[in-house]
């Protein structure tokens, strides 16, 4: 049983979250959980994961993070779409850790107001 909840995940300011974009540090990963909005704007480098593909693609993107040192998950607003996603890459992270998956230490966030709150920067 995960430990994990909506309530408890952190949240990351538009402001610390441009900071780490602005230091193109490799170790960060923005993921983009937004549908066909995304194509008019997103955050600089962020890997788009609508959330209609999550099904298939969760496994695939806590493999493919596992060296991440910080995830940022995000949708326009961040109050169901990029915290639900937030929650489901921690639980599938942490069954596929059960499994030997490497990846521990990984800050997972939602981005505070989402991608709304990011454009009035």
């Amino acid at each position: 049983m995960s430990t994990h909840t909506i309530a408890t995940l952190p949240r990351i300011s538009r402001e610390d979250l441009a900071a780490l974009v602005r230091s193109k540090s490799p170790s960060l990963a923005v993921i983009d959980v937004r549908d066909s909005d995304y194509v008019g704007g997103h955050i600089l480098n962020c890997m788009n994961v609508p959330v209609h593909q999550h099904d298939h693609r969760m496994p695939e993107l806590v493999r493919t993070l596992k060296d991440k040192d910080t995830v940022v998950f995000h949708c326009a607003l961040s109050q169901q779409r990029g915290p639900s996603s937030a929650l489901r890459y921690l639980r599938e992270k942490e069954r596929m850790d059960r499994q030997g998956v490497e990846g521990g230490g990984q800050k997972v966030y939602v981005l505070e107001g989402g991608f709304v709150k990011w454009q009035e920067m």
